[in-house]
């Protein structure tokens, strides 16, 4: 779970940046020099998601300095961003997320073993440990790691162009239930490369999610608080979800309809997009830039999924009694 959530903030942390400015400042760029400045900025805060990934990992799991840090080499060299060449390093892109979350677990793994084995040897020894060892085989097992990654997302893509409804219902459906998860959404749409209208769909299903949460526990919520599972994440209900998975049925099908919504109206993404919903309008934004026009997305990031909300509110907490407006409270003590 250390490294699962550790991971999920590295991603984040590394890639909002240029997910936030990069098109806003390459619009800039022909009048504003500085533009470019920032761009290297976004890129190298991008090729850095490995070692702050590993470095989150130690913070939440309380690691020593000198543990995080050996943590950290073993998944800079494991990550696949960083290469060696007879002209000298070539460092490029964000690295495999898979093979990175898989690097730090094993490192992560190996520090507990050794615990305080090595006693006033830590400080000599540990470091090189955990580089030969987490770091070997990370290096061993990026590249059918990697191979395994793209296939998936090319077997999403290629499926999605045979069957783009059903694979829109279908990723609506799990990238809403991936999002009230311990997993992050942007780590897997990044580690599979999901684009196009699969990332659309993605990204739509967490829209469909937020809002039905939203709409749920209105009236035993702050408004901030229920704002936040829009603006914010819906993740913020883990707990209350996985005391009631039940509670899922209703939010599992609006997030269905809004994926295949999406796909009959090819509506695009980017791997970057595809699992963040409405937070820092990341995915609006992205479909806008690959082509749809500004209408239908506010009819479909705004008017669709709260009218969804409402209906499924009133058919399944008013009308049915599938579940109570109590199971979404969210309790900050």
């Amino acid at each position: 779970m250390d490294t699962l959530n550790g991971v999920s903030i590295g991603v984040i942390v590394a890639l909002v940046p240029g997910a936030l400015l990069n098109n806003i400042m390459k619009t800039l760029l022909p009048h504003f020099e500085f533009a470019q400045t920032l761009l290297n900025f976004t890129a190298i805060s991008a090729v850095l998601l490995p070692v702050v990934s590993a470095l989150c990992v130690g913070l939440i799991g309380k690691l020593a300095p000198i543990q995080s840090a050996s943590m950290v080499l073993a998944t800079a060299i494991s990550a696949g961003n960083i290469k060696m060449t007879p002209n000298g390093l070539i460092i490029a892109g964000s690295g495999d997320v898979i093979n990175v979350g898989l690097t730090i677990l094993i490192s992560y793994i190996l520090i507990l073993i050794l615990g305080n084995h090595l006693k006033s040897y830590t400080i000599l020894l540990l470091p090189s440990i955990i580089l030969l060892i987490g770091g070997g085989i990370g290096q061993l097992t990026l590249k059918p790691v990697g191979q395994i990654t793209r296939l998936i997302g090319d077997f999403i893509t290629q499926v999605t162009h045979l069957q783009p409804l059903l694979m829109g219902v279908l990723l609506g459906i799990s990238f809403a239930l991936i999002i009230i998860s311990p997993v992050s959404s942007v780590g897997i749409a990044s580690a599979v490369g999901l684009q196009g209208i699969a990332s659309g769909s993605a990204n739509l299903g967490i829209v469909a999610a937020s809002y039905a949460l939203a709409v749920y526990g209105f009236k035993v919520n702050s408004l901030g608080a229920s704002l936040a599972h829009i603006i914010g994440s819906p993740k913020i209900q883990m707990a209350n979800i996985l005391k009631k998975p039940k509670v899922m049925l209703p939010i599992a099908i609006n997030s269905g309809v809004l994926g295949g919504l999406g796909a009959l109206l090819n509506i695009n993404g980017t791997p970057m997009s595809a699992g963040f919903g409405l937070s820092g309008l990341i995915g609006p934004i992205a479909a806008l830039e690959k082509g749809s026009p500004i209408i239908i997305l506010i009819v479909i990031f705004i008017i669709i999924p709260f009218v969804m909300a409402l209906i499924s509110h009133y058919v399944f907490i008013l009308k049915w009694h599938f579940m109570d407006i109590q199971d979404f409270t969210l309790n900050y003590d």
